[in-house]
This record gives structure tokens, sequence and C-alpha cells, in this order.
């Protein structure tokens, strides 16, 4: 098994600092799987979707450089699991450099060495080296970290802007547990949070659903008809405040009050976060 990625230029370098920082936010051990073509961030354990779940993907555009060779040609991926805070600040300490660099090295046990290139003021190059302890994960967990394989949802909406929607949870945060997260196909979201003593509801319009959102629907389907999720109002605010991209897509995903799945796109990273339904 060998892998090795170069990252340069500092639009690609900030972008890594921040995918791993918000991976990192989220999970305390989380797995690499390095593909011909990705890296992907997934959890550990074999949990499923009974609990909060972050899975993301950084393509190899955001890389110069990128080679790997998996266990065999035909099983051709490798499963690191790792800390992922160490990771994180492995990264942090790229900002500002000229070069990050991703290698599976052996150094008395695996290792994912973190090598930083950083050039002073004076013009001095000098290196950083993190060896990042990693466990190789047998082929036979290996189906544990992939991302679900689910039906359509049941409404796909666009997200609001960020802030305001954080702002909003924040404050649901310091009155109930619960948020109720209710969309439909015509643009329309409502939050809303209920106690014995206060009742709150946000809505939102206009926010427009992705072209495909209304695939396999059926004809007779309602547009504007709601479907509702409730979900762990601090498991959702935990996502809002960690996630540290700016994307360029956000969707909202509900399957009835079964599952909400949010979904950042920006350039050559995606990331989907699931709550499962209270």
């Amino acid at each position: 098994m060998k892998f090795r990625a170069k990252i340069t230029g500092k639009g690609c370098l900030e972008l890594f600092i921040h995918v791993s920082g918000t991976v990192a936010r989220l999970a305390k051990v989380c797995v690499l799987r390095v593909c011909p073509d990705s890296l992907c961030f997934g959890p550990a354990g074999s949990g499923g979707l009974r609990e909060a779940r972050l899975w993301c993907e950084v393509r190899q555009g955001a890389f110069q450089q990128f080679r790997m060779e998996g266990v065999s040609e035909d099983l051709n991926e490798i499963h690191l699991e790792l800390t992922a805070e160490h990771l994180s600040r492995a990264a942090r300490s790229a900002a500002g450099a000229s070069s990050l660099k991703l290698q599976l090295t052996h150094k008395r046990r695996p290792c994912l060495t973190v090598a930083v290139e950083l050039v002073s003021s004076l013009g001095r190059a000098r290196s950083v080296v993190h060896d990042l302890p990693v466990r190789v994960l047998p082929r036979r967990v290996w189906r544990d970290c992939l991302p679900p394989s689910l039906r359509a949802s049941d409404a796909s909406i666009c997200l609001p802007r960020w802030r305001t929607l954080r702002s909003i949870v924040e404050r649901m945060a310091n009155v109930g547990d619960h948020v109720l997260v209710e969309a439909n196909l015509s643009g329309r979201m409502t939050l809303s949070i209920e106690t014995e003593v206060v009742s709150i509801q946000s809505y939102f319009k206009n926010l427009g659903n992705p072209p495909k959102s209304a695939v396999g629907v059926p004809q007779n389907r309602d547009l504007e008809s709601m479907v509702q999720v409730r979900v762990d109002n601090r498991k959702l605010l935990q996502f809002l405040e960690g996630q540290q991209i700016h994307p360029t897509t956000a969707l909202c995903n509900i399957w009835d009050n079964t599952l909400l799945q949010l979904v950042l796109v920006q350039e050559d990273v995606s990331l989907q976060y699931f709550i499962p339904a209270l």
C-alpha cells in the first residue's frame, strides 16, 4: 500500500485546513478512506445512522499531486483510522505555507506523515513534519466506512443564509432540546420548537429547490405539502457552528419523520451530515 499527495496554493491549503477542522469538531476519531480519485473522511465504528454522522469527500482536483496504490488491483483503496484533532492540528500549521504533503509511512508503526513547507520573511525555507499514528483497517470492516445508500429524499430544499440559520438554531437551543424541521418542494421551510411555556417558529420562503428534487415524486404529490423531521437541536447546532468551509451549494434533504441530511459543496469538496429523527 502506498499513498502520497501534495497540496499547493493558498486557496487549496485553506480549503484542506477548513475540511480537517470541520471533521475534528464533529468527530473525535475518523476513518480516512484513500481512493484512486479522492480522500474521504467518515465516522469510525459501525453505528450506522442511529446517531449523527459526517462524511466528507475531497476530490483529486484539490491536490497538485495524488498517487496511491491500494491493497490490490481489485480493492484499490486504503482505510486509515486516526484521531481527527491530530490531523487538524497538523493542517493548521500549514497556514501561510507553500505546500503540504501527505504520505503513508511506517515509523515503528503505520503513520500518516504531514510535511509542511514554510518560507520565512527572509526567504528561508524550513519543514515541519508531523507523524500521526494511524490504524490500517482490515477489509472486513470497509463497508462500515461507506456513506449510507438511501432512496430519494421526500423533500430537498436550498438552505437559507448560513449565519441566519445558525443564529435561529442557537436561540432555539437555549429553549429546548428538540427542533422540528419542515420543508416542501415549493421553496418553503419552517423551524419550530415548543415547550410547556414557549413556542417559537421561524419561516422561510422562496428558498428554491434543486432541479432533481422532484425526481421520483408521484404525479399526484402536492408540492405544497410539508415534510417533517424532529431532531436533536444540539446536533444540528454542532454542525452549523463546526463546519468551516464556504459552500457554493447548501441543501437540506428530509426523509419524513426519519432522517435529516445537510449537504454542502465547495469546489472539490462535498460534505454530508446526517441527523436521525428522534
